[in-house]
């Protein structure tokens, strides 16, 4: 069965890379645990939070790949010794995953009464103009030949 999107124009070519990662977000967007918050710190710094309560140093692992920066968790503790009668701590593993956009840069990740901070920079991009060289075409003995102007 083929997908139709809005990116099929072929107004829009070049821009599957951009469809893949909507792709990845709407997938990412299902996914409930762990809870996290977004917030701007600044103009040009934001701050990703998961409430990783449980979790130790040890069990959390941050990364980039592609794009995209990529929190996983894994609990090494054993519990096949202790008895419980109730557990109500998930202990599950996880992995949430963040779309970046081009030139956002990780600056650091901290641990903190259970929440993990991941503090993200948007470097200051000054807009770059080119000027793009007009050639002249010219007609010689019935064809064209391109004149440096």
């Amino acid at each position: 069965m083929s997908r139709l999107t809005g990116f099929n124009s072929p107004l829009l070519l070049g821009f599957d890379h951009l469809e893949q990662i909507l792709d990845r977000v709407s997938k990412n967007s299902a996914e409930g645990y762990p809870p996290y918050n977004i917030e701007q710190l600044d103009e040009n710094r934001l701050r990703i939070t998961l409430a990783v309560a449980g979790f130790a140093l040890s069990d959390l692992k941050v990364s980039i790949e592609d794009n995209q920066l990529v929190v996983r968790g894994r609990q090494s503790e054993d519990d096949s010794e202790r008895v419980f009668l109730h557990r109500g701590i998930g202990t599950r593993q996880f992995q949430r995953s963040f779309v970046l956009a081009e030139g956002i840069e990780v600056s650091e990740a901290m641990i903190d009464n259970g929440l993990l901070h991941i503090d993200l920079n948007r470097p200051i991009v000054e807009p770059e103009v080119r000027t793009i060289e007009i050639k002249a075409a010219r007609k010689k003995n019935g064809t064209s030949t391109i004149e440096m102007g």
